[in-house]
C-alpha cells in the first residue's frame, strides 16, 4: 500500500482529507477492530471465545509450508443468513464501496491453528474443511489463546481482521454441502477433472476454490491442504486452459469490440477483434493509487500457443471472463484488456474483483470500429491517465506484427 507521510496523517487525524481519499482508512480499520473486540468474551483465565456462523469464510496460509495456518473467520455475535454479507462476492460487487468491504472483513475474528498440509482427510472429522463449502452459514465457535489487532491486506485473497491462535475450533451446526462437491469427495479422480467437472455444473466459483484449498478434491492419496493463494492461481489456471482448448477450435469473430466496467476505483477496457486468439494486458497505476508513487504501466502478452511473458494472478483473473463469454459464443478472438486504477483503489482486498468487473464488463459493450487502431483510440480518449496506448511495447507490436495470425487463417 503506498504510504501516507505520517506528518500529513497527524495534521489531518482522519477528519479533514488532506491524503484526497474518501475516507481516512486508519479510522475505518481502528472502526471495525473495536467493534469485533468488544464482542470477544474473556473468561477468568483470559482465554478468548469467539462464536458466530462462519459466512462460510476460511482461508489456507501459505508461510511455514508445510506446516500451515488454517483460518476460520468468524463474525463475533452474529448468525444465520445474516453471517452471508461478509463474504458475498457475488452480492457485493457495484453495491459495496471499498470502505464497506474493509469494514464488513475487519469485523471478523480469525481463529489460527496449524496443520501439515498432508492428509487433510484425518481433519474432515472436525468438519471444518466441510463448513466452508457449506451452502449456508454455519456457527462455529473458537477458543482463543491469543488475539492480536490487526487487518491483514493482501493482493490476492480477501482481507481480514484481528485474531489469533486457536486452542479449539467447533463447528457446531452441520454443513449443506452442495451434492455435486459431496460426491466428488467420495470420488478418487484427479483434482483437475473434479474442478472442471463442478466448473461445468455451474458450483459457484469461489466454493471450486475453497473445496481445492481445503484438501476435498483430487485423487485420495495426493489429497493436500492448498494455500490459498495457490488454490485461487491453480483454479484460475485449470479453467482457463479448459476454454482456452476449446475457443481456439471455433471461427473468429468479424466485428472490432469494445467492452467496459468499472468497481472499485478499477477501470476495465477490453478490445475484440478478428484474429486467432491471442492477449495483451496492459494495468495503469495512477500515482497515490495502491502500490504506486508514480504513474506506472505494467504489460504482458500472451500467444496464440498459450504462452504468456509471466504468471500474473490479476491477468489470469481477468483473462477468465473474456474467455468464458468467447465460450458461450463459440468464436475466438485477438484480446486487448486495459485495467485503470485511480487512486480511490488505496487498499488491496483480493483480485475477486478483477474477476467479477470483467465478468460484467462482457455483458456491456460500449461500440463496434471500423479498425483496430480507431478501438485503441476511443478507449485512449476514455483513460484518465495522459498516455497514448500507441506507443506501448505491447500495442507497438501487435499492429506491427498483426499479419503473422493472419497466417492461420
Amino acid at each position: 500500500m503506498h504510504k501516507i507521510p505520517a506528518e500529513l496523517c497527524i495534521k489531518c487525524k482522519g477528519h479533514k482529507n488532506l491524503c484526497g481519499l474518501p475516507f481516512c482508512p486508519i479510522m475505518e480499520r481502528f472502526r471495525g477492530m473495536i467493534s469485533s473486540l468488544q464482542k470477544v468474551r474473556i473468561d477468568s483465565s483470559s482465554i478468548k471465545f469467539v462464536e458466530g456462523s462462519t459466512p462460510p469464510s476460511a482461508i489456507v496460509g501459505e508461510k511455514g509450508y508445510p506446516k500451515v495456518s488454517l483460518i476460520l473467520n468468524i463474525p463475533p455475535s452474529v448468525y444465520g443468513e445474516e453471517a452471508r454479507k461478509y463474504e458475498d462476492i457475488k452480492g457485493w460487487w457495484g453495491k459495496l464501496s471499498l470502505g464497506d468491504i474493509i469494514k464488513l472483513r475487519s469485523s471478523l475474528v480469525s481463529s489460527m491453528t496449524k496443520v501439515r498440509v498432508e492428509k487433510p482427510i484425518e481433519y474432515y472429522n472436525t468438519e471444518i474443511p466441510l463448513a466452508v463449502i457449506s451452502d449456508t452459514p454455519v456457527t462455529s465457535e473458537a477458543k482463543l489463546k491469543t488475539l492480536e489487532a490487526k487487518l491483514k491486506f493482501d493482493g490476492v485473497i480477501l482481507p481480514r481482521g484481528p485474531g489469533g491462535t486457536a486452542e479449539e475450533i467447533k463447528v457446531k451446526d452441520n454443513p449443506k454441502i452442495p451434492t455435486k462437491i459431496d460426491k466428488l469427495i467420495f470420488d478418487d479422480i484427479k483434482s483437475v477433472e473434479a474442478v472442471l467437472e463442478l466448473y461445468k455444473n455451474s458450483i459457484d466459483y469461489y466454493k471450486i476454490i475453497h473445496a481445492l484449498s481445503f484438501g476435498l478434491l483430487g485423487r485420495k492419496k495426493n489429497r493436500r491442504f492448498v494455500p490459498t493463494r495457490w488454490a485461487i492461481t491453480a483454479v484460475d489456471s485449470t479453467i482457463g486452459k479448459y476454454l482456452y482448448d476449446r475457443i481456439i477450435n471455433y471461427s473468429e469473430i468479424n466485428e472490432i469490440e469494445v467492452y467496459y466496467a468499472s468497481y472499485l476505483g478499477n477501470h476495465f477496457h477490453v478490445i475484440l477483434y478478428p484474429s486467432k486468439f491471442n492477449a495483451v494486458w496492459i494495468e495503469i497505476w495512477h500515482p497515490l493509487s495502491l502500490w504506486s508513487k508514480d504513474l506506472t504501466i505494467s504489460e504482458l502478452k500472451e500467444n496464440f500457443w498459450g504462452k504468456y511473458e509471466y504468471l500474473d494472478g490479476g491477468y489470469m483473473a481477468a483473462r477468465l471472463g473474456v474467455l468464458e463469454y468467447l465460450e458461450k459464443i463459440k468464436r475466438q478472438a485477438g484480446i486487448i484488456i486495459v485495467r485503470e486504477i485511480t487512486e480511490e483503489y488505496f487498499a488491496p482486498v483480493g483480485n475477486w474483483h478483477i474477476r467479477e468487473t470483467v465478468r460484467n464488463a462482457m455483458n456491456n459493450k460500449i461500440g463496434k470500429y471500423d479498425s483496430l487502431l480507431e478501438a485503441i483510440a476511443e478507449v485512449n480518449k476514455r483513460l484518465k491517465a495522459q498516455i497514448n496506448l500507441l506507443e506501448l511495447r505491447t500495442i507497438n507490436s501487435l499492429l506491427k506484427q498483426r499479419s503473422i495470425y493472419d497466417f492461420f487463417k
